[in-house]
């Protein structure tokens, strides 16, 4: 789905991103991980544009992204922020319906597919209520709705970029997001690439893994494979304790 070669970014002369290559397949949730400052956000900016590229390339389904319509890309990549500036007095449905902007389907099958995003994301009681007037959590679920709307109508497998989607959920949302990314991947084809701080739902929501520091791939590969003492120990400089988890393959990382 998504591949990048030797991608290099700078900011004037302050390098984000070195000889960053990564391949994204359809179908398979990948968590960045890494330490503040590390390049995870850079990454996926670069991949949404609003960064440049000094050197190398990125294709999307073999096209460079760059030579992609806009409108037609939009319909295939989406991207959700760790926040969003939003200060009118919209509606929350209204917010979501932004997401409608680059499908070509009837008012009728608008208004129906805005209301099943609501619904996905527990935002029906909310439909008419003001989006200045919700909490943080909420705004971020609305986003996610008005996103994930966007994507509906893709003619192929599109790509969801996540950048911190559970900053400001409480337990049982950022649980019940991270599951429905989960869930648009493995059964809608989805590819989900997920910047996330908690290594415990990497490691439970994530196919792969991938982890960046100073702006370099440290290390990529299964939960298993990159969650180890000897990576927690180089990257964050932590001395990790795992507790065998009787529900999963992979311990508890405290």
């Amino acid at each position: 789905m998504l591949n990048i070669n030797q991608v290099n970014v700078n900011l004037g002369r302050k390098p984000l991103l070195n000889n960053i290559s990564l391949d994204i397949s359809s179908g398979e949730v990948t968590a960045l991980l890494g330490p503040n400052g590390a390049g995870k956000s850079s990454l996926l900016k670069a991949l949404c544009q609003s960064l440049k590229t000094e050197s190398g390339e990125i294709s999307f389904y073999q096209q460079p992204l760059g030579q992609w319509p806009k409108a037609e890309l939009a319909r295939c990549l989406a991207v959700l922020p760790q926040s969003s500036s939003l200060s009118f007095g919209f509606t929350v449905e209204e917010v979501v319906a932004l997401g409608l902007y680059p499908l070509t389907i009837s008012q009728q099958a608008g208004k129906a597919l805005v209301a099943s995003q609501l619904a996905r994301l527990d935002l029906s009681p909310l439909a008419n209520q003001a989006y200045p007037s919700l909490s943080g959590g909420e705004k971020q679920r609305v986003h996610l709705a008005r996103v994930l709307t966007q994507l509906a109508q893709a003619p192929r497998a599109p790509l969801l970029l996540l950048d911190e989607p559970t900053s400001a959920l409480d337990l049982a949302q950022q649980h019940k997001v991270l599951t429905l990314a989960r869930e648009l991947a493995h059964s809608q084809g989805y590819g989900v690439i997920v910047v996330l701080h908690d290594l415990n739902q990497a490691a439970r929501y994530a196919d792969n893994i991938v982890v960046i520091n100073n702006g370099e791939i440290v290390k990529q590969g299964s939960p298993q494979q990159v969650l180890t003492q000897d990576t927690l120990r180089q990257v964050w400089h932590y001395d990790a304790q795992f507790i065998q988890n009787q529900d999963s393959a992979m311990p508890l990382i405290v």
